[in-house]
């Protein structure tokens, strides 16, 4: 958790104490279901929570904004975010269904009433919502096929609605594949946290 404090200062006690319940939470279900690896499990809030704050970083989600996680695995990036932004609501999605019961389970324990989980594919999703995030669920260009339809236009934060997706590595040449009529800025994760394994991990914003 001291890695979540020293780049969240600013977090009240209550937010900080159900960020700090994660931990215990998902190493409980970790021992019932593979979620994440035990190597990763070790790095946990490094790894996974850090990682998903990154978007807290770029964008301060207004109240009533609505935010869809594609391909949300056991929570991430949409658990944590949902701990930070309160008055936003999160939809989060995996094909996986015994991955989506451990989404509404960790979201009832911690009492987190802006959560929704739904065990469906993001293809055959029918909503749209403010923005769609994700980490890493596939390449860019199939995401895009998957979830290009499911935010609308009218913004209601500083950023444009669109998609906020975590990725790592070289990702110019999937960034090339898109059509141009995509707007893309790509955002360098070691700008905003100095641990050596976001050197190569960006957040992408396409809208």
């Amino acid at each position: 958790m001291d890695i979540i404090k020293k780049y969240f200062r600013e977090l009240p006690s209550e937010q900080l104490e159900l960020l700090e319940a994660l931990l215990p939470i998902y190493s409980d279900w970790n021992s019932k279901i593979n979620l994440i690896s035990r190597k990763d499990m070790d790095h946990f809030y490094e790894h996974h929570v850090l990682h998903s704050l990154a978007i807290a970083k770029y964008i301060k989600f207004v109240p009533g904004t609505t935010i869809l996680d594609v391909g949300t695995g056991g929570g991430f990036p949409g658990i944590p975010l949902a701990i930070l932004f309160p008055s936003a609501e999160f939809v989060l999605v995996d094909s996986i269904g015994k991955k989506i019961m451990v989404v509404n389970a960790v979201a009832e324990t911690l009492g987190l009433k802006n959560v929704k989980g739904i065990h469906q594919r993001a293809e055959t999703l029918k909503d749209q919502y403010d923005f769609v995030v994700s980490r890493a669920v596939t390449n860019l260009p199939e995401f895009i096929n998957w979830t290009g339809q499911r935010f609308h236009g009218r913004s209601r934060n500083l950023r444009p609605n669109g998609i906020l997706y975590l990725k790592g590595g070289d990702i110019k040449a999937e960034l090339d594949l898109l059509s141009k009529r995509w707007i893309k800025n790509s955002y360098p994760i070691k700008t905003w946290f100095e641990e050596p394994f976001f050197d190569t991990k960006s957040l992408i914003h396409l809208y």
